[in-house]
């Protein structure tokens, strides 16, 4: 897969917080808000990144924000827009929009390079350690979405459809076979295994040497 085809402004992230504390939000906040802002602004960015949409979470973390402060949820808002812009040098909007303008552009060559990365899922979960299905989705889509630069709930779609057209059946169905086959017997084998453990620790700390008084034999 061809990554970051793609060319999207890089941020150099000392030259943006030093930008952001020099901000009109950013000179009227306390040390400890101005952290909180920088933090939410990331969090902002990961959920775009994730799921193509910030406004539930924005207002979840404005009101936490606003919480224990001497302004208003809809100004904790305001603040964490403005860290936001500040940061990533564009508006959580603007972010979102090129975003679906991306997922909207993929072409012939992306939609080949999702039914290769979903045809990895499986074999991502059978591969050295194993691991469930759910986490060889997400490795496999985050794999795509930064390829290509769109949401990774984008990407987890159109590897499904790219697979779906391809194999004739669903991926999650072929993933859970494998998951039960392959990875549910070594997770069964590891928790007999702790089970085993337990009870072993458990029987000698109760057969081992007692303490206190002990009456003694008198004939």
């Amino acid at each position: 897969m061809e990554p970051n085809r793609h060319d999207l402004p890089t941020v150099d992230e000392s030259q943006a917080r030093e930008r952001a504390k020099a901000s009109y939000q950013g000179q009227r906040l306390s040390n400890a808000q101005f952290e909180d802002a920088w933090a939410i602004a990331k969090i902002m960015r990961t959920e775009i990144k994730s799921s193509g949409s910030f406004t539930e979470k924005l207002t979840d973390y404005a009101h936490a924000f606003a919480r224990s402060q001497r302004f208003d949820q809809l100004k904790g808002e305001t603040i964490i827009r403005d860290i936001f812009k500040e940061r990533y040098g564009q508006t959580m909007n603007q972010m979102r929009e090129a975003q679906l303008e991306r997922e909207g552009k993929l072409d012939d060559f992306a939609r080949k390079e999702a039914l290769n990365v979903a045809r990895g899922v499986p074999e991502l979960i059978q591969s050295g350690e194993t691991m469930p299905f759910y986490k060889s989705y997400d490795i496999q889509a985050t794999t795509f979405a930064e390829a290509f630069q769109i949401s990774e709930a984008t990407a987890k779609t159109v590897m499904k459809e790219a697979y779906k057209e391809a194999e004739g059946r669903d991926l999650y169905e072929a993933g859970k076979e494998v998951e039960e086959r392959v990875h549910r017997p070594k997770v069964e084998a590891e928790r007999r295994a702790r089970e085993t453990d337990r009870l072993k620790q458990s029987y000698g700390e109760a057969s081992g040497p007692r303490r206190g008084y002990q009456r003694r034999y008198e004939p």
